[in-house]
């Protein structure tokens, strides 16, 4: 099972979201997660445990911020992920303290101090195994400077394009890429 983890202030009927379940229909879960970290984080661990305890074959599909959970993730469960111009260090990108809107539904939210001390203390300091992870990058991401990514997840199988935003244009080109990772 492919569980896809959508970024900050986004939710799991977004446009990428829609375009995995299109194309992964049973073979993926997207759930809508809360904008407070540690929920998010517990809700995701519940769904991994409930998966591995039916001896479910579990892959992680982040971008951004879910780009972010997935390393932790996948660190801790010995998991596959794929990460999409994924957020390294969240705590400093994200210093968005105060009233937020959702990019998908409009309602607000308010990000908290506490919300982004989490998020740093989950900050991972180096990965047990990057051959666990590909990562998609494209450079001209307005949110995310790419090179922390590349520099952090040296030695991961990944793939850098020019142009491009955060939002990872053209993401279908990937799929089949993504299928291999994971077969492999």
């Amino acid at each position: 099972m492919i569980i896809y983890i959508h970024g900050f202030a986004s939710s799991g009927f977004g446009n990428k979201a829609k375009l995995f379940k299109k194309k992964y229909k049973e073979d993926i879960l997207i759930p809508s997660l809360s904008y407070v970290p540690c929920l998010a984080l517990n809700t995701l661990e519940q769904i991994i445990e409930m998966l591995l305890h039916k001896n479910e074959k579990v892959r992680l599909i982040g971008s951004s911020l879910g780009g972010f959970y997935c390393m932790y993730l996948a660190n801790k469960y010995k998991i596959k992920a794929v990460l999409i111009n994924p957020a390294i260090y969240p705590s400093k990108t994200l210093e968005k303290i105060g009233m937020q809107t959702n990019y998908y539904d409009n309602s607000l939210f308010e990000v908290k101090k506490e919300h982004l001390e989490f998020l740093k203390n989950l900050e991972q300091k180096n990965l047990k195994n990057t051959k666990d992870f590909l990562l998609l990058l494209q450079k001209e991401d307005e949110v995310l400077d790419y090179k922390e990514a590349e520099l952090f997840l040296k030695g991961s199988l990944m793939y850098i394009e020019e142009g491009g935003n955060h939002s990872f244009e053209n993401i279908h080109k990937y799929f089949k890429t993504i299928n291999d990772f994971f077969k492999s």
